[in-house]
């Protein structure tokens, strides 16, 4: 069994309870640049181009994305999907769900640092701060200031940038359940339905409230993945972590100085690493749940190991085992079984994608008559079609029938949906009954697309001639 991690417990009871959840109570998270955050940035930019875009992308004429609630149409470039097809939503799910652990299990909580909306739209808010209110110590300074016409118009400047970004954000959330060529004219003149601007205004303000002012509360208080992850973590797996052993005992020194001969370790206590952690926990403490993975103080760290000529590493992406002085097991059974999982998952998902029909069909005999006899002697079956276009453009089918010889279909051979469209067709199979002995005949009735651009469908019923 996989050894336990030790915990360290750190004292909070000088911590009033009210001050956790208090807003007020700000960490005033301080720049800091390298490879990390530079990652970081070009990550979160990146998601977000492609979060707004998506839903602007025009493919065969219409939105490439959209999910019509109302009309019970899923739109994805070139399949429309139904509700009977949202077993595949089920699929992604559960893809998520084993990407999460297997990621985790490797890298810890690096979707966290890197990808979560939270942390993105969190630090793009920082930016603003930073753009109209300085630095993190500046920042500090202006909030202890008394009201000014410096500290109004600075704040003002502020919050106008984050009500944009908001309003934007809950613009591109409801532009994928809403047209977009309707959504930004409708909304700006005012034309948007009640749902609609709740639903901007709605989300608009969560953004507001949760990366303005909530930010680590939603993160230690609110993520339920914070409290579950341990259950994925082992000692092999990658951590942001500290190496103990070079860095202790730490204290100040001039960069002059040789830690050797103060009887000192590579860490100088600058704090710098606490400075810059959106959580604002102090990593040399050990491994905790607040830290998100995103590298702020690796990349801290390394600046000032780069300022005194230590080598980079003090606190780095590591494993428990290897500051433990042991050999780190990237290949392990936990981490193969998520894998193989994994890929059984999305090897399953793609299956049910080109499973998809691009047609429906289904039928309903007349249950009260099973057979008649019309005016020419003929024994007549009636049926009713439930045909169900799931392309996103006109198709014509072709109807057909086999398991029945000499008998002609009464009703149109050749049908016309458009796309989305489910279309009601009543016909009727006629057969002279002096042909047939059988009271009974499984029959098979065909749909074709007249354009080759669909599959062939069919279904089987059952023809009656007598009981």
């Amino acid at each position: 069994m996989t050894e336990r991690i030790k915990i360290k417990e750190i004292d909070s009871s000088n911590v009033s309870g009210v001050e956790q959840y208090n807003p007020s109570n700000r960490i005033y998270v301080r720049a800091i640049y390298g490879f990390y955050q530079k990652l970081r940035r070009y990550t979160g930019w990146g998601l977000i181009v492609l979060f707004i875009a998506l839903p602007l992308i025009r493919w065969n004429g219409q939105q490439a994305i959209l999910f019509d609630i109302a009309a019970q149409q899923y739109h994805i470039f070139n399949m429309t999907l139904f509700p009977q097809d949202l077993t595949l939503l089920a699929w992604v799910f559960i893809i998520a769900a084993f990407a999460l652990f297997f990621i985790t299990t490797y890298l810890g909580r690096v979707w966290c640092g890197y990808t979560c909306p939270q942390t993105v739209w969190t630090f793009i808010f920082i930016w603003f701060e930073e753009r109209f209110e300085g630095s993190a110590n500046k920042r500090k300074r202006l909030d202890q200031m008394p009201w000014s016409f410096n500290k109004v118009w600075r704040k003002t400047a502020k919050h106008s940038g984050w009500i944009i970004i908001s309003l934007l954000t809950g613009l591109a959330f409801c532009s994928y359940f809403v047209s977009v060529s309707e959504l930004y004219s409708d909304f700006f003149t005012f034309n948007a339905g009640f749902a609609t601007t709740a639903s901007v205004l709605f989300f608009a303000a969560a953004t507001y409230i949760n990366a303005g002012w909530m930010r680590s509360i939603v993160c230690l208080h609110m993520c339920p993945y914070a409290r579950f992850q341990s259950a994925m973590f082992d000692k092999d797996t990658f951590i942001v972590g500290y190496d103990a052993e070079r860095g202790e005992k730490r204290g100040p020194r001039r960069r002059k100085d040789s830690p050797q001969d103060l009887g000192l370790g590579d860490c100088i206590d600058c704090d710098l690493c606490v400075q810059v952690c959106p959580t604002g926990i102090d990593i040399r403490d050990g491994l905790q749940y607040e830290c998100i993975n995103c590298g702020a103080c690796v990349d801290a760290c390394d600046y000032t190991m780069d300022k005194m000529g230590y080598p980079r590493g003090l606190i780095s992406y590591t494993t428990e085992q290897k500051l433990e002085g042991k050999e780190t097991h990237v290949l392990r059974p936990k981490i193969i079984g998520y894998g193989i999982l994994l890929l059984i998952m999305v090897a399953m998902f793609f299956v049910n994608i080109i499973n998809l029909s691009s047609a429906e069909m289904e039928i309903l005999r007349d249950r009260n008559v099973l057979y008649r006899e019309n005016s020419q002697g003929l024994i007549e079956n009636t049926y009713t079609l439930k045909i169900l276009n799931k392309t996103i453009t006109t198709q014509t089918y072709d109807l057909s029938f086999s398991g029945l010889q000499d008998a002609k279909l009464i009703g149109p051979s050749q049908i016309v949906i458009k796309p989305g469209e489910v279309l009601t067709q009543p016909i009727a199979i006629a057969v002279d009954p002096y042909e047939i002995k059988e009271k009974r005949i499984n029959i098979t009735i065909t749909l074709t697309g007249a354009s080759g651009e669909v599959e062939t469908i069919e279904q089987k019923t059952t023809f009656f001639l007598g009981l």
